[in-house]
């Protein structure tokens, strides 16, 4: 079996505190925390009310709105990464 050698060269990042490398690398130089109350959903009788939540992702910004509509929203996030990542 004949192995090809893969090299990454792109990034690209769905992060509660940025979308994309630049706002994400941004974030990150001015220590800016994603994590935050629960806004998402009512927390109430869990033990955690906080958590690092994408808030302002869109996904047709990077997909077809026929497949994005196919997808999990974890989904969403792996391919739109992978789309930054080799754009």
């Amino acid at each position: 079996m004949h192995q090809h050698r893969v090299v990454v060269t792109g990034i690209g990042v769905i992060a509660p505190n940025g979308i994309g490398k630049d706002a994400y690398w941004d974030a990150l130089e001015r220590g800016k925390s994603g994590i935050k109350r629960i806004t998402g959903f009512d927390p109430e009788g869990l033990s955690c009310k906080i958590a690092g939540e994408v808030t302002d992702f869109n996904p047709l910004a990077y997909l077809d709105p026929k497949k994005s509509r196919r997808m999990a929203r974890h989904t969403q996030f792996a391919v739109s990464g992978v789309r930054m990542a080799i754009t």
